[in-house]
């Protein structure tokens, strides 16, 4: 049999893997260009678990309107981070965007409200209604938000990770999918590696590697079961897993120039290796309790700061 090496067939592999971990498929047709928000999965899942709080807006004839106006609002001032984890309030009601993951088995009702959760994936998203035949391959969303973008791309067919990073650089980012603060992470993928960024710029936008490493090199190590870089959709992109990095890893951090007085915003995503590390000495506490020491190996520049702080909060 020959092998199926096409983009399309990356694409219909990491969708299937989304699909048979419990997210639902999305379709482009309920893609609001303008708002960058899956309507449909958002109206789904406010109506599913919060119909008492819409209750509250229905008696004004545009409190769809109000709704969708105030989060539009509200992302584009503070971010998405801010929408996910304090929510919206919109007159006298308050709606929940995101339930939070439960840590343990105590409270049936945490678990059965993170299940209420809606993550989907949706490919060739046209995200601009000024160039319509425009699309970025893949996004997923959780509760119509949209969360992460992907850009694939098939060495086999003679493009690879360093396309699919210029192509974000060549894309309008005052498209609102591609607004700062609208989603959390930019992937860049081919099968062999993964580059991301937070916030594009066109030719400035800054690229960081995504990669497990491979041995004392970069890169990723060869996968016996499938492609070198499916840890990103099988393991990181994974619905507890996202969401465990949206409560305690991604951070929008606001800093103030102290000669000019401006304002600057910088969001963070964990990069591989600082996820790892935080995970693993998290879980080795959990077996073998607190008192340990732990000696670990990395580079200068390589986010060691931010390392410490997410594991000494998440310890605590």
């Amino acid at each position: 049999m020959v092998s199926e090496t096409s983009e399309k067939a990356l694409e219909d592999l990491i969708e299937a893997a989304f699909l048979s971990a419990g997210y639902v498929q999305g379709s482009n047709k309920d893609f609001d260009a303008d708002l960058a928000l899956d309507t449909k999965q958002f109206w789904a899942f406010l109506e599913a678990t919060q119909s008492e709080e819409l209750d509250k807006l229905r008696p004004y004839a545009d409190w769809q309107a109000r709704v969708l106006n105030r989060l539009n609002n509200k992302i584009k001032k503070d971010g998405i981070l801010t929408v996910l984890k304090k929510g919206l309030s919109v007159e006298s009601a308050h709606l929940k965007l995101l339930y939070r993951l439960p840590y343990n088995t105590l409270n049936p009702e945490v678990e059965r409200l993170f299940g209420a959760n809606i993550f989907s994936v949706t490919r060739q998203v046209h995200f601009s209604n000024a160039t319509p035949m425009d699309s970025v391959d893949m996004v997923l969303f959780i509760n119509g938000l949209p969360i992460v973008t992907m850009e694939l791309k098939q060495p086999w067919k003679g493009q690879n990770v360093h396309h699919a990073r210029k192509q974000y650089q060549d894309r309008n980012h005052r498209e609102p999918l591609f607004e700062f603060g609208r989603c959390l992470v930019h992937f860049a993928v081919d099968t062999h590696d993964v580059s991301m960024a937070t916030k594009l710029a066109g030719k400035s936008t800054f690229f960081l590697p995504f990669n497990k490493g491979d041995g004392h090199g970069k890169g990723n190590p060869i996968n016996p079961t499938g492609h070198k870089t499916a840890y990103l959709w099988e393991e990181v992109l994974e619905k507890r897993s996202l969401t465990n990095i949206i409560e305690h890893f991604a951070k929008m951090v606001e800093e103030e120039n102290k000669e000019t007085g401006k304002k600057t915003k910088t969001l963070f995503f964990p990069r591989y290796h600082q996820l790892d590390v935080v995970r693993q000495v998290l879980n080795d506490v959990k077996s073998n309790g607190v008192g340990q020491r732990y000696l670990i190996q990395h580079s200068a520049g390589s986010g060691k700061s931010n390392s410490i702080t997410w594991l000494g909060y998440q310890l605590i």
